[in-house]
C-alpha cells in the first residue's frame, strides 16, 4: 500500500473564463475512441499532448427562486453579495479552480413577474423556479462556464423564459446548451493551448433534446467529436427522490413520464465519442463509472438549491467531480469532493465525505464490474488507470493527512 497525495490543480487561482471557439478546427480520427485526436504534429499540437484539462462538475443549481414570492431567495445573497457568502472560501476556490465548470440550470433567470407557463392553481405548493437575471453574474463569479438547459424547469416560463435566461448568461460569458433550437443545441468553448471542448445536454422534456433518441443523442456526439477535442455530455433523466438512488440499468418512469436507460444512454454516446457524461435529475447521487477510459456518473443530485427543495438524506448530499483529462478524453485522475446542503438549502464542504462514500456505495453494488476504488479523500482508482504519481498536497479543499489506497 502506498500513501499518495492528489492534487489535480494545474494552476492556483480562478481560471481564464473559456473562450468560445474560432477558426478552423482539425478533425479527429477514431484511434480506440471516436474522439482522439490524430494529426500533423505542430508546436501547437505538441503542447496539447502535454496539457491537462481540469473538468469540475456539479448537478443541480438554483440558487434562489422569487416566485412565488421573494421569500425564497437566500438573504445571505442580498446586497450583492458573492457565491462566498453561500458556499464559503473553500468551495468558491475549488469551482473557480476548474478549466470548465458545468452546472445543470434548474430554473430561468427572469426579472419579470408574470406567471408561470405552467398551470399553477396554488403558487405554493407549485414547483417553478424563476430566480433574478443577475444570479447569472453570480454563477460567473463562482466559476460556472457552462450551464445545461434540458432539464423539465427550462419551460418553467416558456419561450420568454429560456431566452431571458439565455441572454443573462451569454452577458456573463457562460455558455449553454441543450435546447431544441438553433443557437442552444450545443456549446463550443476554447481553453488553453487551443483545446477545444464541445457541450451537449439532453432530458426528456419538451423543448430539449431528447434522452430518449439514443440514436439521434449519438449524431449530435459524433458531429461534436468531428469538431472538438474533448466532448461532454449531460443528461437529466432517471426518477426522483431517496428511493431511487440505485442505477436499474433499465428505461425508468417516474409519474408517467419516461424518463429514460440512463445506463444505455450513457454508453451509447460514449461510444459515439462522449469524454464526459454527467447525470442529474434524480436529486440524489447515483453511481459511477469508468467506461472505455471514459467517466460517466449517473447522477450528481443537487447541488445548489435553495428554498424548495426537500434536502434531507441523500437529497442534502451535493458531490463535487473534480476531473483531469488528457487532450484525447482520456482520464488521467478524478476526485469526488464532498459537500452538503442543510436547512433551507446552500451547498459547503462536508468534511464527513458523505456524498463521496455513498457514491462508493453505490458504484460498489450497482456497477460492480467498474472495479473502482475510492480513497477515504474522495481519490478514484480504477483497472487501467495511467501510472499514479505524488504529487504536492494543495488542495484548495483539503489539505489534511495523505490518503491510502
Amino acid at each position: 500500500m502506498m500513501s499518495l497525495w492528489f492534487d489535480t490543480r494545474r494552476r492556483p487561482g480562478r481560471a481564464v473564463r473559456p473562450r468560445l471557439r474560432l477558426g478552423l478546427m482539425m478533425l479527429p480520427a477514431a484511434l480506440g475512441h471516436p474522439g482522439a485526436a490524430v494529426g500533423q504534429e505542430t508546436g501547437a499540437t505538441a503542447q496539447r499532448a502535454t496539457e491537462r484539462v481540469r473538468i469540475i462538475a456539479v448537478g443541480d443549481v438554483m440558487p434562489g427562486t422569487e416566485f412565488p414570492d421573494a421569500g425564497y431567495l437566500d438573504p445571505r445573497l442580498a446586497g450583492g453579495a458573492g457565491p462566498e457568502a453561500v458556499l464559503g472560501d473553500s468551495l468558491t476556490r475549488l469551482l473557480g479552480s476548474g478549466d470548465l465548470v458545468f452546472g445543470n440550470m434548474e430554473g430561468v433567470l427572469w426579472d419579470e413577474d408574470v406567471p408561470p407557463s405552467k398551470e399553477c392553481k396554488d403558487p405554493k405548493a407549485c414547483y417553478v423556479f424563476r430566480s433574478p437575471e443577475s444570479y447569472a453574474e453570480l454563477l460567473a463569479d463562482a466559476g460556472f462556464t457552462v450551464m445545461a438547459l434540458a432539464n423539465n424547469h427550462s419551460g418553467d416560463w416558456g419561450e420568454e423564459g429560456r431566452q431571458a435566461t439565455m441572454a443573462a448568461l451569454s452577458r456573463n460569458g457562460i455558455r449553454y446548451a441543450g435546447l431544441a433550437q438553433s443557437g442552444a443545441r450545443t456549446a463550443s468553448l476554447e481553453l488553453d493551448a487551443g483545446i477545444r471542448v464541445g457541450v451537449a445536454a439532453f432530458s426528456p422534456n419538451k423543448g430539449t433534446l431528447s434522452i430518449n433518441d439514443p440514436a439521434g443523442a449519438a449524431e449530435i456526439v459524433r458531429a461534436l467529436a468531428a469538431q472538438h477535442d474533448l466532448v461532454v455530455v449531460s443528461f437529466h433523466g432517471g426518477a426522483e427522490g431517496s428511493k431511487y438512488t440505485s442505477l436499474p440499468r433499465e428505461r425508468e418512469t417516474f409519474y408517467g413520464e419516461n424518463r429514460g436507460d440512463v445506463y444505455a444512454f450513457a454508453h451509447t454516446v460514449v461510444d459515439a465519442g462522449a469524454d464526459v457524461v454527467i447525470g442529474h435529475g434524480p436529486h440524489v447521487p447515483r453511481a459511477i463509472e469508468i467506461y472505455r477510459d471514459r467517466f460517466i456518473a449517473y447522477s450528481l443530485g443537487n447541488f445548489w438549491t435553495y428554498g424548495r427543495f426537500n434536502l434531507r438524506g441523500p437529497n442534502g448530499l451535493a458531490p463535487v467531480i473534480d476531473l483531469e483529462l488528457a487532450p484525447d478524453g482520456r482520464l488521467l485522475d478524478a476526485r469526488i469532493h464532498s459537500a452538503r446542503q442543510e436547512g433551507r438549502g446552500g451547498p459547503t464542504i462536508d468534511h464527513s465525505k458523505g456524498a463521496m462514500k455513498l457514491i462508493a456505495d453505490l458504484t460498489s453494488t450497482d456497477v460492480p464490474e467498474a472495479g473502482l476504488e475510492f480513497g477515504m479523500e474522495g481519490q478514484i482508482n480504477w483497472p487501467g488507470r495511467p501510472g499514479l504519481q505524488l504529487r504536492t498536497p494543495q488542495s484548495p479543499v483539503d489539505q489534511k493527512e495523505p490518503s491510502t489506497l
